[in-house]
């Protein structure tokens, strides 16, 4: 039997061509949704985290620069260890036919036992309890923050605050029920201007202070720990609010696909997170008052209220 190995015809090339198009525009659209509905939560930590995992190394006291580079240490290794090698490197591996979450895990542990256990089933209520605990918190600790910067603006602000947290929350749950293709559509592109806003303040910031860029080190973080005993663990129990929302990657696997999440973490988010992080650090160090809010404080008069804006609208979607 003769093999043909002529080449293609004009009309194959074509569909392939227009295939690969489909391929790469599902891809970039993929793209765009998970930074919309995956990294919205640990995408607004910036807001918070710091400044709360900061309060709790210093007692609420002095901010030295021991305590301002161990705590960027914690974060930016939990970034590390727990998002970027647990969940993107490991568990988006651990699919179940595509879909991902809690449910997948127990579904791949009884598949492997065999049989179901009473522990199983523990650890599973468990896992629930704990997602549902953050979904609980997590709205209004960032919306809460994002509304916050109202008050540096102007403190003519402040008693509006917490009335115009509960109004957006109000507001927000009322339409959730809208599907998560909807949300993703409308909400991708904001949050991705979201990921570029908190990273640009951070080349001025780092620039003028590089000694922050000393936390990468991880011997900062253990010695912080070994050093600080009880608020040690403390401050490391509010470093992780700088991972809250990181089982999204995992939960929602089969909404977007592991490729698409795995790009977006690696090539957006984790970037522009280690940089406004660092950003706030550096901040800090030159001013220990910018504790108070470092992450708006990090901006200019002019870009307080439009960043105010989008801080908003950022928590409203990780919500």
């Amino acid at each position: 039997m003769m093999l043909s190995l002529t080449a293609p015809s004009g009309s194959d090339v074509r569909t392939g061509a227009s295939g690969d198009a489909r391929h790469h525009a599902s891809f970039w659209t993929l793209t765009v949704g998970s930074i919309g509905v995956v990294y919205g939560d640990i995408g607004t930590s910036p807001l918070y985290a710091f400044r709360e995992a900061i309060v709790a190394a210093t007692a609420g006291g002095e901010v030295t620069p021991v305590a301002v580079l161990g705590v960027l240490s914690l974060i930016f290794w939990a970034l590390i260890i727990v998002v970027t090698l647990k969940y993107v490197v490991i568990l988006l591996h651990a699919d179940n036919n595509g879909e991902g979450g809690t449910l997948t895990l127990m579904a791949l542990a009884q598949r492997a036992l065999g049989r179901s256990t009473p522990l199983l089933f523990l650890l599973g209520t468990i896992s629930g309890a704990l997602f549902y605990g953050d979904a609980v918190i997590t709205p209004a600790l960032s919306v809460l923050s994002a509304v916050e910067g109202l008050k540096v603006a102007t403190p003519t602000f402040e008693p509006y605050i917490i009335p115009l947290t509960v109004i957006i929350l109000v507001a927000l749950f009322a339409v959730q029920s809208r599907g998560t293709a909807k949300v993703a559509a409308f909400f991708g592109p904001v949050t991705v201007v979201w990921f570029i806003a908190i990273a640009i303040p951070a080349l001025h910031q780092i620039g003028a202070n590089p000694s922050v860029l000393y936390a990468l080190n991880p011997w900062h973080a253990v010695s912080f720990l070994g050093s600080h005993g009880t608020i040690g663990l403390v401050t490391l129990g509010a470093v992780f609010l700088a991972v809250t929302g990181a089982e999204a990657l995992y939960a929602d696997l089969g909404h977007f696909g592991r490729h698409p999440i795995q790009f977006a973490w690696l090539v957006l988010v984790l970037p522009a997170l280690v940089l406004n992080y660092f950003a706030q650090g550096a901040l800090v160090l030159a001013d220990p008052k910018a504790i108070e809010n470092p992450f708006f404080l990090l901006y200019p008069d002019w870009a307080l209220l439009p960043m105010v804006v989008l801080a908003t609208a950022a928590t409203v979607i990780a919500s």
